[in-house]
């Protein structure tokens, strides 16, 4: 059991922070304009922060992005504004969600920007996938050793973001973002996804309940996805784990695109190729790029955070798909 390649994904400078983009999910579709005759370009921005440029302080430092690990309240809105202002938007586009370690997908739009930006309160309640077709609306999914995946159909202009620890996926959350985006008028064969740093399998051990919820969520599957370690516990391979249930869900392979980064601690090769500038405040050796809830209690987390560019064309169904 190995790792999928790390070669899907870099590291770049966006505004004042380092951040963690897919390239292949860099490219913009076009789209004509009933009646206009120009072509309009639409895509989708997609980053996820590393645990450098914020102001965060001792377990959290320095990048900490959630209300829900006993950080200073006002450190966590601060660097959310600097996630912000690295996407060019404003906190208030911004729209967070509860999550729980479920199986459930929220449509969220203009309507709902905001939301549990400045606190926890009034967050998205109960869903740990957060799907969209409004441009500007900026989903938010935090993580600290799951599985941030973000979902863009390019066709239809739907958006998702998911949250993806072992609970979730054996419930089955990234076919509910698709199925969620399917009433938006997403087809799964025009999806392109991002599998984002997640605990390593070489360092996820579990014991027979997660050996158990596996089996049963991933059936025949499970078994390429779980080794034992000699010890009578396993380890799981939550990067192909969701691969896999992608591609179940109708995903092609080749559209799936893996960042078999660690969170954790660095170890040799860990690090993506690292364009810009380096060695930022808190970018201590050892430290790893990403917050790891299993290496350090309390610790931060970090974020996924996409939204659409462009608008929909004139001519769009109801269903969200472009008439031809």
């Amino acid at each position: 059991m190995t790792a999928p390649p790390a070669t899907t994904c870099e590291l770049r400078q966006q505004g004042s922070l380092q951040v963690l983009t897919w390239p292949a999910l860099d490219r913009p579709a076009q789209a004509t304009q009933a009646g206009a005759g120009q072509p309009t370009t639409r895509g989708a921005e997609v980053m996820v922060t590393t645990r450098l440029g914020g102001v965060s302080t001792g377990p959290y430092a320095t990048l900490n992005l959630s209300f829900s690990v006993g950080d200073d309240p006002g450190a966590v809105v601060e660097n959310r504004r600097r996630v912000a202002g690295a996407l060019g938007a404003d906190l208030a586009d911004f729209v967070f969600a509860r999550q729980v370690h479920g199986g459930q997908a929220q449509v969220v739009s203009a309507a709902d920007r905001g939301r549990g930006t400045l606190g926890v309160e009034d967050a998205i309640g109960q869903a740990d996938a957060l799907v969209t077709r409004d441009p500007g609306t900026v989903l938010a999914i935090l993580v600290g050793d799951c599985v941030p995946i973000v979902l863009y159909d390019p066709v239809a202009h739907v958006l998702a973001g998911v949250h993806a620890g072992w609970r979730g996926t054996v419930a089955g959350v990234s076919q509910a973002a698709l199925a969620t985006m399917a009433t938006l008028g997403t087809r799964p064969a025009d999806v392109l996804a991002g599998i984002g740093p997640a605990i390593a399998p070489d360092r996820y051990q579990v014991g027979d309940d997660v050996r158990a919820g596996i089996v049963a969520g991933l059936g025949d599957d499970a078994a390429s996805v779980l080794r034992p370690d000699g010890t009578g516990r396993w380890l799981l391979d939550l990067w192909s784990a969701n691969r896999k249930m992608l591609i179940r869900a109708g995903v092609p392979a080749r559209q799936i695109h893996v960042a078999a980064v660690p969170t954790g601690p660095d170890q040799p090769g860990d690090r993506p190729s690292r364009p810009g500038r380096d060695g930022q405040a808190g970018d201590t050796a050892g430290d790893g790029l990403f917050f790891s809830d299993r290496t350090a209690r309390p610790c931060g987390r970090f974020a996924l955070v996409a939204r659409l560019t462009g608008s929909d064309p004139a001519t769009t169904h109801p269903t969200g798909r472009r008439s031809t």
